[in-house]
C-alpha cells in the first residue's frame, strides 16, 4: 500500500498532543508494510533530527520550515484578500505544494491520510486514491470558543475564522472517503455542524508501557501536576485561571502544597507563575512520568478544550487521581465513578483536590481504578484495530507485514 501522509508538525518525537497521535498511526501504517511519503512542517532546530529519523523509515519526507511568528501571521492575512480561512494560507507552502503534486502525479498513492483539516488543502483536488481525514476535533469550533472569550477585534477575527474554516471542513468531509473524530462528543458536534456526513470515532490512545508508575512511595501528599505544551493557549488559559482562582485557597489550607507545571515552551505568563509560592515551572523535560510519580493529584483545568486530552490519559495511566473541568474530560465518555473528579468552578475544584489531599488512601484507590480503566479502553492497540477496520471497509487488506 502506497500512502501519502500529511500532518501539520513533524510526527516525532511523540511529546505533544498531535505528535503523539500522528506518530502512533504513522508507525502503525509502517509496521503494516505501507510505503509512506510524509509531508509536514518543521518549527525548530531539534526537528531536523526528527526528520532524519523519519527519513530512514519513510520512502520520502518533505518538511519545510513553518513560520509561527510574525511572518507566519502576515502570510495568513492573505486569507482576508482571498476570502478563505486564515488557517489555510498559514499552512500553505510552495515546496510542500510542489512535492505533493509530484507524489500524486508521478506515483499516485493508494491512500491519502491527512491529520488536521488545514493539511487537506494539499489533497482536495486529487482523485483516484482513497482519502481519509482525521479531524480529531473540528478546528473551527476551537476558534468559536476563542471568539466567545475574546474582546474586539479578536472576537471578530475568531468568529470569522470559525465560520470560514467550518465551510472548508464541510467541503473536505464531503470530498474525503472517511472522516475520523476523536470522541462521541465530537461526533455529535460534527453531525450537527456538517449534516449528512457520519464520521468514525477514532480516539487517541496512551502508551501504557511508558506511562506506568514506578511506585507510590515518592509521591508528595500535597503536590499537584499539570502537563502540556505551555505556549498553547488553552493550556496557558487553564493553568493561569487555576493559579489565580484556586491556588491561594489551597496554599492557605496546605502550607506545603506544591504545583508542578511541566511542559515545553512556557509563555511569559506561565513563567511568571513560578514567582508564586509553591509553584515550579519546569520548561521542557526529558520525560514526564517522574513528575507524575512525585505528585498525588493531576489537574486538567482547561476551559477551552475538546476531544480526548492526552494529559488526562497519561495521568490516569500513571494511577493518579485527576481533577478536571468538564471540557477536558468530556472526550473520555462514561468513566467509572471516582476515577476522574469533575469540577467547573474554583470552589468545586478546591473541594475536589482537598478531598484527595485529606484522604491519601482514597486518592490511591481512585488512581489505581483510573489506571485499570484507561489501560483497558485507551491503549494504542485498541485504536490500531479501529483504524484497521476502517481501512478494510475502504477495501484495503490489513495483514501484518512480515518485516
Amino acid at each position: 500500500m502506497n500512502v501519502v501522509f500529511l500532518c501539520q508538525r513533524v510526527p516525532y518525537p511523540p511529546d505533544r498532543g498531535d505528535r503523539i497521535t500522528t506518530w502512533h498511526f504513522l508507525q502503525h501504517l509502517l509496521n503494516r508494510g505501507a510505503k509512506v511519503r510524509l509531508g509536514c512542517f518543521t518549527e525548530e532546530a531539534r526537528d531536523d533530527a526528527a526528520v532524519a529519523f523519519l527519513s530512514e523509515r519513510c520512502d520520502e519526507v518533505c518538511a519545510p520550515r513553518l513560520h509561527r511568528g510574525m511572518l507566519g501571521k502576515l502570510l495568513s492575512m492573505r486569507g482576508l484578500l482571498t476570502g478563505e480561512a486564515l488557517t489555510l494560507p498559514f499552512f500553505r507552502h510552495r515546496e510542500l505544494q510542489a512535492t505533493t503534486e509530484r507524489w500524486f502525479t508521478q506515483q499516485p498513492p493508494d491512500l491519502v491520510y491527512v491529520y488536521s483539516s488545514s493539511m487537506a488543502q494539499y489533497a482536495t483536488d486529487h482523485r483516484g486514491a482513497k482519502k481519509v481525514m482525521q479531524f480529531a476535533e473540528l478546528d473551527s469550533d476551537k476558534w468559536r470558543q476563542f471568539s466567545v472569550r475574546s474582546k474586539p477585534p479578536g472576537r471578530w477575527i475568531y468568529r470569522r475564522e470559525a465560520h470560514r474554516l467550518l465551510a472548508f471542513e464541510d467541503a473536505v468531509a464531503r470530498d474525503f472517503d472517511r472522516s475520523f473524530v476523536v470522541s462521541e462528543v465530537e461526533k455529535e458536534l460534527f453531525e450537527h455542524s456538517i449534516p449528512g456526513v457520519t464520521p468514525t470515532v477514532l480516539p487517541n490512545g496512551v502508551d501504557v508501557d511508558h506511562f506506568i508508575s514506578q511506585g507510590e512511595d515518592q509521591r508528595h501528599p500535597h503536590t499537584l501536576v499539570f502537563t502540556g505544551v505551555m505556549d498553547y493557549e488553552p493550556n496557558v488559559d487553564g493553568i493561569c485561571w487555576f493559579v489565580d482562582e484556586c491556588w491561594p485557597q489551597l496554599r492557605q489550607r496546605y502550607e506545603d502544597a506544591q504545583l508542578l507545571v511541566v511542559g515545553s515552551r512556557p509563555s511569559a505568563a506561565v513563567q511568571a507563575l513560578a514567582e508564586r509560592p509553591g509553584i515550579e515551572v519546569t520548561g521542557r523535560v526529558p520525560e514526564t512520568p517522574p513528575y507524575f510519580d512525585q505528585s498525588s493529584v493531576a489537574i486538567a483545568p482547561l476551559r477551552l478544550a475538546r476531544g480526548v486530552q492526552n494529559k488526562v490519559l497519561e495521568a490516569m495511566s500513571m494511577a493518579l487521581p485527576t481533577v478536571s473541568t468538564p471540557q477536558a474530560a468530556q472526550g473520555l465518555g462514561a468513566v467509572p465513578d471516582g476515577t476522574v473528579s469533575i469540577a467547573d468552578t474554583p470552589e468545586a475544584t478546591v473541594k475536589a483536590i482537598a478531598e484527595l489531599f485529606d484522604d491519601p488512601a482514597q486518592a490511591r484507590a481512585r488512581g489505581r481504578a483510573a489506571a485499570e480503566w484507561v489501560r483497558a479502553h485507551f491503549r494504542w492497540e485498541n485504536m490500531y484495530e479501529r483504524l484497521d477496520q476502517a481501512l478494510v471497509e475502504l477495501g484495503f487488506e490489513c495483514s501484518t507485514s512480515p518485516n
